[in-house]
Formats: C-alpha cells, sequence, structure tokens
C-alpha cells in the first residue's frame, strides 16, 4: 500500500526568514585562519550572508578549504523552465569554489520539486504534471551547463585547476524508496519541535489557509538530499540563498545525528530590487537565464539600468572582476558619471557569463539599433534578434514586387489605417522606415535606404509602434 516517494513527496527550497539570532551571524575577517583564504574573499565580496554553524565555520572550514579539495553543492528546484537571475547569485557562488579547485554539485530535485514551497505564499503551489517537471528540468540544466562553460572559456585563465562539476537529480534516489520505509528510516532522526519552529511552518500554520502535511515535511526532504550527497559524494558543505538557512540547519542536524560528523552550511544574499523586493518568478519580476523567455539585450539592459548606488555592489557580486578593479572601474565613473562605465562594464560581464560572447554582441547590436539609430547595427541583426528586440512588433514576410511604394509597405505590414488617413499619416511625417523620416508615400523603396542588406524593414508609426517587414525574393 505503501507509494512511491517519487509520485508522494517532493523538495523545495524553503524561504526562511531570518531570526535576529546570535549565531547567525558570521564575520569570516575575525576568523585569523581565513585572513588569506577563499571564504574571506567571498565574504569581501559581499557573496556570504550567513553560515552554520557559525563557530565551526569560522575556526575549522577555511582550514578545512585549504587542506583539500572539498565537494559543494546547491540545488535548484525545476518549478519553471528557466533559472532566473534570483538563483544567479548561488551558481556564482558554486563558480568561485570550483575556480578555487573544490567539486561542485548541481543538484536539481526532479523528484521533489511538487511538494510546493510554503515560505511566503497564503496557499500551496500547484502540483507539476511529471510532464512539466520533465520539461523544466531540461531548460534549467540546459542554463547550468551553458553558464558553467561560459565560465570556464571565458573567465578561466587556467581551466586545469577547476574543480568537477556534477548534475545530479534527486529523483534518482527517490524513486524506488516507499513512504513507510522512507519515513521509517530518515522520519526518526527529526524532531515536531524543531520542525515546527521554523518561520516558514509558523508563518503558514497561522495564515488562513493552513499548511498540508506535504509542505510541513519538505524540510525532511531537503535535509535528506544533504545526507544523501554527504554519504555517495564526501559533500560537506551546502549554499544556498539567505531563506534556504532553515533547511540547511536541518540537514545538518539529520547527518550530525546519523554520522556524527561536522558539515557546513553558506548562504548568498537575495537579489532585490531597487525597492527591496525578491527578483524572483513569484513576484513576477523575473529575469530569466534562457534566452526564448529574456533576450540577451533585455538582460543587458535590466543590468545596464541598476540605479547608480547599487552598481559598485552587483559589480562586486555578479561578476569576477577583482576588488582592485572594481575599485578602478568606480573610479572611472566617479570622473564621468555620464558615461556609465561601470553600469557597461557589469551588464558586459554578466551578460557574457550567461550568454557568452555572442549573446554580449547581440544585445550590443540591439542596444545601438534600438537607442542609438544605429542602421549598421539594424543591419547585422538577425532575424531572431529583430523579433527579441521589438518583441510586441507584427513580423510579416512579403514578397517584393517590382515598383513597391512606401505606402505599400506600410500598408502589407498593416502599420497605418487603410484610405486617406493612412497616407496623410505618411505626408505629415509620422512614419520612420530603418530610423528615417518617410514623408512621400509613393516614393519606390530602395535597397540599402528603405530596404537592409539583410532584407528587411523596420517600420515605425509614432514614437512606439514597430513593425517589421522581411522582404522574400530579392
Amino acid at each position: 500500500m505503501a507509494a512511491s516517494i517519487a509520485r508522494s513527496c517532493c523538495r523545495v527550497h524553503s524561504r526562511v526568514i531570518l531570526r535576529k539570532t546570535s549565531y547567525l551571524k558570521t564575520s569570516f575577517h575575525s576568523s585569523p585562519s581565513s585572513r588569506s583564504g577563499l571564504l574571506l574573499s567571498l565574504h569581501n565580496r559581499g557573496l556570504l550572508k550567513e553560515s552554520f554553524p557559525e563557530h565551526a565555520a569560522q575556526a575549522e572550514l577555511p582550514e578545512l578549504l585549504r587542506s583539500a579539495p572539498q565537494t559543494v553543492y546547491c540545488g535548484f528546484d525545476p518549478t519553471a523552465d528557466s533559472l532566473h537571475a534570483g538563483n544567479l547569485l548561488a551558481i556564482i557562488g558554486l563558480l568561485h569554489f570550483r575556480a578555487a579547485g573544490h567539486d561542485v554539485i548541481a543538484l536539481l530535485g526532479g523528484a521533489t520539486v511538487q511538494i510546493g514551497d510554503p515560505s511566503g505564499r497564503s496557499a500551496e503551489r500547484e502540483r507539476l504534471s511529471p510532464a512539466a517537471v520533465e520539461q523544466n528540468s531540461r531548460g534549467i540544466l540546459e542554463s547550468l551547463h551553458r553558464i558553467f562553460t561560459h565560465h570556464e572559456l571565458y573567465f578561466c585563465p587556467d581551466s586545469s585547476r577547476l574543480g568537477r562539476l556534477t548534475v545530479l537529480n534527486n529523483r534518482s534516489w527517490y524513486k524506488d524508496w516507499s513512504v513507510l520505509e522512507f519515513f521509517s528510516e530518515v522520519g526518526r532522526s527529526f524532531r515536531m519541535g524543531t520542525m515546527l519552529s521554523r518561520h516558514s511552518v509558523q508563518s503558514r500554520l497561522k495564515g488562513a489557509e493552513g499548511m498540508s502535511f506535504t509542505e510541513f515535511s519538505y524540510q525532511i526532504f531537503q535535509a535528506f538530499d544533504f545526507y544523501r550527497l554527504h554519504q555517495l559524494h564526501g559533500c560537506r558543505i551546502q549554499l544556498g540563498g539567505a531563506d534556504q538557512l532553515g533547511n540547511i540547519m536541518s540537514g545538518h542536524e539529520l547527518i550530525h545525528r546519523k554520522t556524527g560528523e561536522e558539515v557546513y552550511g553558506l548562504t548568498v544574499p537575495l537579489v532585490t530590487t531597487s525597492m527591496g523586493d525578491k527578483l524572483g518568478k513569484t513576484a513576477g519580476n523575473a529575469v530569466w537565464l534562457n534566452r526564448d523567455k529574456t533576450s540577451p539585450f533585455d538582460f543587458y539592459q535590466y543590468f545596464l539600468r541598476l540605479p547608480d548606488n547599487g552598481v559598485e555592489g552587483y559589480l562586486k557580486l555578479f561578476t569576477f572582476l577583482s576588488l582592485a578593479e572594481v575599485e578602478k572601474v568606480m573610479e572611472q565613473q566617479k570622473q564621468d558619471p555620464g558615461k556609465r562605465i561601470a553600469h557597461k562594464r557589469l551588464a558586459a560581464e554578466v551578460t557574457k557569463l550567461v550568454h557568452g560572447k555572442e549573446g554580449l554582441e547581440s544585445a550590443k547590436r540591439c542596444t545601438n539599433a534600438l537607442y542609438h539609430s544605429n542602421i549598421e547595427a539594424l543591419e547585422q541583426m538577425s532575424d531572431t534578434e529583430l523579433q527579441e528586440l521589438f518583441r510586441e512588433a507584427p513580423f510579416h514576410e512579403v514578397f517584393l514586387d517590382p515598383g513597391t511604394t512606401v505606402l505599400d509597405a506600410c500598408r502589407r505590414a498593416q502599420a497605418i489605417p487603410e484610405g486617406p488617413r493612412g497616407y496623410q499619416m505618411i505626408k505629415d511625417g509620422g512614419v520612420w522606415i530603418n530610423h528615417q523620416r518617410v514623408a512621400n508615400p509613393e516614393q519606390v523603396l530602395v535597397v540599402g535606404q528603405h530596404i537592409l542588406s539583410n532584407g528587411l524593414s523596420l517600420i515605425r508609426v509614432g514614437k512606439r509602434n514597430f513593425y517589421i517587414l522581411k522582404w522574400l525574393s530579392m
């Protein structure tokens, strides 16, 4: 009668609001043994927020990291088919550890994603179908491999020093367990008082919707993931967002009870907007890492448009520039703020990490074409880039007949009303083709002026209404 764990039990990251208790605060600079270590470097960049357990993490972890390559893991739940900028800091944390020669594990929660994260939610998350989980897992797997590949290609002069990257799916160890077997073996190591004390649990229990047992038990499964990786891969460090500390603590407690060994947890800050709102899909403001959801141009523009007072912190967090180089960039910014040197460097570095050199060049082409009326950049753009840049613009493929006029082009694009009104809009100067105003409706289209060498015409009516024509049989 026992159902499979893979069908009935799931995992997501809990978003625990941290209590102001003394053992959560970490000052890595206070530990003499960490003065020249990786942890101090990450702490100085602002990339480490808290550690657990505090004393052991400060006194023992730096020495452990220096003694031999360690294994560090971070989990990613396939609740969507792409990761987002809110996940990027955790990935960057893994990249720093890997660059220092440590092995890293990216764990997909393919078996346990359906449990739903109770933190910050007033109702239980909808359960995903197996097909949706599979599709989402593929999208996230692509994101991870792409970013790790770009890091190795563009940011690691000596790739031979990199630690190993392993990507796993926890479905592989849950699919053959039954509910009875799992809770009989694992559940005995957890105490209700501790589980009930988690902030994510308390906040839901006080809400109108309450909390299902499935949601309540997810901390057991994330803790077991840590235990499983510790047993199979010698993993002693879990990395997660600042909202993950409660789950990390559960994993520490489980491993300590079952093995008596010390393990550690490190958290990275949560990425927030300038208004202090968490950046993520639940908040509705996600900046996605996959191109089909957020284009390289939009991704680049997000970092380019950050407020001035946040750019230095983002340079330290999201790039691999040395702190000395960050200081130099900020000094150049102060000397000529109008050039936005720091913003451009930040946007370029992060876009290259996520989308590669080709994606960065695409973002720059789109920027020049849209904001600088650069015809050359417009000519170099592909159909995909144009559709990404002008996402809401209608795209039409049409045959170029001899004698086709400006009026014909606008009508084929359905950019102007039929009849005299559309004709008059052109005469009044309300239409632009390829960034140039056209005022003669009867003018025959000229290749190289109205039709670019890539066979495209970008029509703009007014300030914001764009239409794209792709000419065939040129």
